[in-house]
């Protein structure tokens, strides 16, 4: 399970150093795709594989369905930690969830979210205040 928070920079040739606690289960290579909120997901292969598994499980038929499969597949890399720990961004991606320098690292349970720090300083004052009323959501899902 990954967690934790990681303030990092992004290099001029868009690496990103990945914290050594996220390396050890990520190993060499992982994916990176789109994710949701603004935000980049990282998978490790296990991960990624059982999320492909799913998104293939869904119905093509459904329009919202092939754009939710597009929106995580076409984004899409597969990247490699250098000897430095760390990983190219692809400039798609970065662009997507615009990343420029200060990046914010967030471990999501089964994956990895890559935040530019603006836009997770943003996430987190909207759930600070609203934290209240989303944990009795929670509740009633049995959490």
């Amino acid at each position: 399970m990954f967690m934790g928070e990681y303030n990092h920079t992004l290099d001029t040739k868009g690496r990103l150093i990945i914290p050594s606690k996220f390396r050890e289960t990520l190993g060499e290579k992982f994916v990176v795709t789109k994710g949701l909120d603004g935000c980049l997901f990282v998978y490790d292969n296990v991960g990624w594989t059982a999320f492909e598994e799913k998104l293939q499980a869904m119905p093509i038929s459904r329009k919202d369905t092939r754009m939710f499969v597009r929106h995580f597949l076409a984004g899409a890399a597969e990247v490699e930690v250098d000897k430095q720990g760390r990983a190219l961004i692809p400039s798609k991606l970065r662009e997507f969830a615009e990343l420029t320098k200060d990046v914010v690292l967030v471990g999501a349970a089964g994956h990895i979210e890559i935040w530019s720090q603006e836009r997770w300083d943003a996430l987190e004052e909207e759930a600070e205040e609203s934290m209240e009323d989303i944990a009795e959501r929670m509740d009633d899902l049995g959490l």
